[in-house]
């Protein structure tokens, strides 16, 4: 059995709990009838994780991030990523000075708390694997030299679905840097109807003002790592990871999975205003860690707004019965 941590019953910031609670009711105002996906994007940034947004055009993807910048306060840049781009057009180059006869380093855009790299698939995978070092180590490499990012720093991308002309896939090394992977889906009827109504969403986005800043973040992020995990918790998570490495049709989730599962459930548990991990938290948040790294590229959704078919995460959540303590 995995050793746990000591238990910790020191209350949540009650002003970083109400920031936390704001900025979500903000969020719903731009994001509409999509507060479960608001919350779990929200968990990934308090996770200290990258979030990857995986829809068609259109469904607003874009503005989430936009919004999520904006209320966080964060220093932000966007990058339309192409087919043309590359490495240094994200990560900066050395520019010669003829007369101090010396290279400089220009940095580019990725030097930045929130960098939204938008369209990411539609750049090369000798682009795309740019990110890598930054994503992991949060730092950036250029000529022997190596440069810190700013604190905090993550990286919201968006993918149009691999079907679609004029996209590459992100490989599995990509892949597994993303903390989760969520797809907003059609708006209710009710949500679109409030959106031909109501005022253009990117007016809107003009309109939000910071709730958090950098330091509240970083604070939040310190809050969930004392967020309780209770052994008996560890080894539902384990059982469902154990379950993924049984199936013959993908492969199982790795060591850094499994940890992404316990930070996600701590963060999850924070938002929601507890500070400590249920199963049920630990449900909410594996299928938006779980399901790019098994493989399942994109989720089909109605016109509903409501999935096809159940993805393979929650197959195995369905498997996986909830252990008693």
């Amino acid at each position: 059995m995995m050793t746990n941590s000591i238990r910790v019953d020191s209350p949540i910031s009650s002003d970083i709990s109400q920031k936390t609670q704001s900025l979500l009711a903000k969020l719903n105002e731009i994001i509409l009838d999509k507060s479960h996906v608001t919350k779990l994007a929200l968990t990934c940034i308090l996770a200290n994780g990258h979030l990857l947004l995986q829809d068609l055009p259109g469904m607003g993807k874009t503005t989430l991030a936009h919004g999520l910048a904006n209320l966080l306060g964060l220093q932000f840049n966007r990058v339309q990523f192409t087919n043309d781009m590359l490495p240094a057009d994200i990560l900066g180059m050395s520019l010669y000075h003829q007369a101090e006869h010396r290279f400089e380093f220009r940095q580019g855009p990725i030097f930045t708390q929130l960098l939204l790299a938008d369209e990411i698939n539609r750049s090369s995978p000798k682009t795309q694997s740019a990110l890598l070092e930054a994503m992991e180590e949060r730092q950036v490499t250029h000529d022997s030299e190596t440069y810190a990012l700013p604190e905090p720093f993550f990286v919201i991308a968006t993918q149009n679905p691999t079907q679609q002309s004029g996209v590459y896939p992100l490989p599995e090394s990509q892949l597994d840097r993303f903390l989760m992977c969520l797809s907003l889906g059609y708006p209710s009827e009710k949500a679109e109807r409030a959106l031909l109504a109501g005022e253009n969403r990117r007016d809107l986005l003009q309109q939000l003002s910071a709730i958090m800043n950098s330091a509240d973040v970083i604070q939040a992020q310190q809050d969930v790592k004392t967020v309780f995990v209770a052994d008996v918790v560890i080894d539902y998570i384990l059982k469902l990871v154990e379950t993924t490495r049984q199936s013959q049709e993908y492969h199982g989730l790795s060591p850094r999975a499994v940890l992404a599962i316990k930070h996600a459930s701590q963060a999850h548990a924070y938002v929601s205003g507890n500070m400590e991990v249920t199963p049920e938290d630990v449900q909410a948040i594996f299928p938006a860690v779980a399901d790019h790294r098994l493989g399942q590229r994109f989720i089909p959704f109605n016109q509903s707004g409501h999935k096809i078919q159940q993805t393979l995460a929650e197959q195995v959540l369905t498997k996986t019965p909830v252990l008693s303590s």
